[in-house]
């Protein structure tokens, strides 16, 4: 396709899940519990409910009232046909075509709050993940070199995330798996918990995307900023992506798992300089007590392993660029959230003051690798 003369790679583009789906993908064990999608005048309500009605796993009452300033309006005119078209894949399709993207890499967007319930029943979130990714799988089908998957990975029984993550690679031919920023779980990333999942990714060759959301999720630093939508969507996604950037690069993970591939989605990228040097700081200090497996600074692991991706309009990204380099960042035209800059969010990033060669790093070769595609 190439848009002004680039191929454009989305690292993360979302779909919106048809209302139904663990109603009709669950298996059968499961259907008597299986949420439902709500739809209402606001074509984009993420809202799901039990089957007897009640909110699913939804903290804040102000989270579920539509907000009806000048962004909201806005997506209410961009998206209402793809609604009531059902968001299909010929409308995903469709949306690549309008901003010039040649491949996408898929991700949830009621899926994001599909696994936030506290303490979730294992094999129910299982087969929740499942679910996900067996419908993901199916839809994905209309064009399968454009679409990719990011599956689901449950986090709530190891034997059960390694499992799906097999599937997803083996079977589903999903190029990355996807997790919360923020734990779901009461284990920190870093903990031998997850060794089993990291030991498979490596192995299976998958990527790890990790992608925050907003409105739910455990502990989630975000909710200190209650009632108040705007502060929480200011600060929830990039912090909860900072404290997971760090258990991977000053926490040991990447150390101990040198195949291992992270990206930090959806977060914006323009606090990583700082980040960067805080962690080096603090190992240069008390590393030797405290990151015993290290034996490079943070920073290093991140440049081996790790893409951050930025926003269409994020002109602060030329400071990561002058500290970095374009090798790390990946682009996202986050479509169809409310925050996306669709269906100009090419041409935004092609506005930025970066060269050519900067701009095809970040647009298809970063992310090309990343994906290992």
């Amino acid at each position: 396709m190439a848009k002004q003369g680039f191929k454009i790679l989305d690292s993360d583009m979302h779909i919106m899940e048809p209302p139904d789906l663990w109603e009709r993908y669950i298996e059968g064990k499961y259907k008597g519990r299986a949420p439902r999608g709500v739809t209402s005048e606001n074509v984009r309500d993420l809202r799901m409910v039990y089957p007897d009605g009640k909110d699913w796993a939804r903290k804040s009452t102000r989270l579920s009232d539509e907000t009806r300033g000048h962004n909201f309006e806005r997506n209410q005119k961009i998206y209402r046909s793809y609604a009531q078209r059902g968001w299909s894949a010929e409308v995903q399709l469709e949306a690549m075509d309008i901003e010039g993207i040649d491949v996408a890499v898929l991700y949830p967007t009621r899926g994001l709050r599909a696994l936030v319930v506290n303490d979730m029943d294992a094999g129910f979130a299982a087969a929740m993940a499942r679910a996900y990714n067996n419908w993901l799988c199916d839809f994905c089908q209309k064009d399968p070199a454009r679409l990719i998957g990011a599956g689901m990975i449950s986090p709530f029984d190891m034997s059960d995330a390694v499992e799906e993550a097999r599937r997803c690679a083996k079977e589903l031919g999903f190029r990355a798996v996807f997790l919360r920023a923020n734990p779901l779980v009461d284990h920190r990333w870093e903990d031998s918990y997850y060794e089993p999942l990291w030991d498979a990714l490596e192995e299976l060759g998958l990527s790890l995307g990790f992608h925050e959301s907003t409105g739910t999720g455990k502990k989630q630093i975000g909710e200190r900023f209650e009632p108040n939508l705007m502060l929480r969507r200011v600060y929830a996604q990039p912090f909860e992506q900072m404290m997971a950037l760090g258990s991977f690069c000053a926490g040991g993970v990447f150390a101990r798992h040198a195949k291992l591939r992270a990206a930090f989605l959806e977060a914006n990228c323009s606090w990583l300089p700082w980040l960067l040097w805080r962690l080096d700081e603090g190992w240069e200090r008390e590393g030797d007590i405290w990151a015993p497996d290290l034996t490079m600074a943070p920073s290093q692991y991140f440049k081996r392993q790790a893409v951050v991706s930025v926003e269409p309009d994020e002109v602060t990204v030329i400071h990561v660029i002058n500290y970095l380099g374009g090798g790390q960042i990946v682009f996202s035209t986050d479509y169809p959230h409310g925050d996306s800059k669709y269906p100009e969010a090419v041409d935004h990033f092609l506005k930025l003051p970066l060269a050519d060669d900067i701009k095809r790093k970040i647009l298809w070769d970063n992310c090309a690798a990343y994906y290992a595609m």
